[in-house]
């Protein structure tokens, strides 16, 4: 008998409120959709901190999120260096001018939609950016992302056959592309083609792999933007207060998206049977690790609906915690600090244009529209 439906439109209409309320009445609770899903903090950083307990292998191959130890750390050594503060750090003129590019045209027209304007083509620019990509694969890529979560949502796997296949073609001929011109700028992607595992050079299908964990990851970066970005056009003194002094931006950044996190969960599958919070979970039970839950989690932070900028970042949960901490944080963060710091330098003031526009649902938090007035 299942504790609850994460599907039912009471859930999906709230869905913070929903997993706060989950986690003080039924924190570890059953699905058929997610399985057995953990509520508490405490629960989820416990399992974080076991990968022995709890696999994250998964049927698909993906590398390195879906993989165990020691497979897991080979493959996330060898890829580490692509996100090390040198290569992230050398992409900032670039992402500002991005940036730049976006904002001038959605602020001159005095109002806007800032999903369709800034937050969804940003991430998805700058990523092609990163990888050394032309520009305008971004609608593909992002056409590609907004399928596949819809895919997810559904579960339809025919859907996310074809989509994996269309992804696999547009990246097959970026890697033939880089290949044929061996002069250009050393970029992610011919960091990638010159990557070892265990003396072996990674294969196409396995950069494949690696970049569809990659490109998914700028959904989360739009959600993110959104998610900040309303929170400032509602409360105008901290909008103010970041306007005159930016060095606050990342911990900004860090405690608003703990409080309204942009993921909405994540995976975990038991290898032994386990016992939390008085229950018995089976071995080979799926575990859903639900971060909005936690990271708002009162035996965690104290008044944790409250945006607090010196609280501090060492609980949270946003980027993950252990082995599987998110590997491309840094790129993320200098997005979301870029995106702010010129955002607000290039306005006054701005606001909402009717009311609280609504919630995207599972596996995002994000928002679907955001209609905004600037001056």
């Amino acid at each position: 008998m299942d504790d609850w439906d994460p599907r039912d439109p009471s859930v999906l209409e709230d869905q913070r409120r929903a997993y706060d309320d989950m986690r003080e009445q039924c924190p570890v609770a059953h699905s058929e959709f997610m399985g057995w899903s953990l509520f508490r903090h405490q629960d989820v950083t416990d399992v974080l901190a076991d990968p022995e307990t709890y696999s994250s292998a998964s049927r698909h191959p993906a590398i390195p999120n879906g993989m165990d130890p020691p497979l897991h750390g080979r493959y996330r050594d060898a890829l580490a260096p692509r996100f090390s503060a040198v290569q992230v750090g050398a992409l900032e003129p670039r992402c500002r001018r991005i940036a730049a590019d976006l904002l001038e045209p959605m602020l001159a027209g005095g109002e806007a939609e800032f999903m369709d304007a800034f937050a969804t083509p940003f991430p998805l620019k700058t990523l092609c950016a990163f990888l050394g990509w032309p520009e305008q694969l971004w609608e593909c890529l992002g056409g590609w992302t907004h399928g596949n979560q819809q895919a997810a949502f559904t579960r339809d796997p025919a859907a996310g056959k074809a989509l994996a296949s269309l992804f696999s073609e547009h990246v097959k001929a970026n890697l033939a592309a880089h290949r044929a011109s061996p002069d250009t700028v050393d970029d992610v992607t011919d960091g990638l083609l010159a990557t070892s595992v265990e003396g072996r050079a990674l294969d196409d299908e396995q950069i494949v792999n690696i970049l569809r964990n990659w490109t998914a990851g700028h959904g989360t970066v739009a959600a993110g933007l959104s998610i900040l970005v309303l929170h400032l056009a509602e409360q105008p003194k901290l909008q103010q207060r970041l306007r005159a002094d930016p060095s606050l931006i990342p911990m900004a950044v860090e405690e608003i998206m703990r409080a309204d996190d942009p993921l909405v969960a994540n995976r975990r599958t038991t290898t032994r049977e386990v016992e939390i919070q008085g229950g018995t979970i089976p071995e080979g039970a799926s575990l859903t690790l639900m971060w909005i839950a936690a990271n708002r989690d009162p035996r965690a932070f104290e008044d944790p609906e409250a945006v607090r900028l010196h609280r501090g970042i060492d609980a949270g949960l946003v980027w993950g915690q252990g082995i599987h901490v998110c590997l491309g944080a840094p790129l993320a963060r200098l997005e979301m600090r870029v995106a702010l710091e010129e955002l607000l330098a290039r306005t006054q003031r701005f606001e909402l244009v009717g009311e609280a526009p609504r919630r995207a649902v599972y596996p995002s938090n994000g928002l679907g529209a955001l209609p905004l007035r600037f001056g």
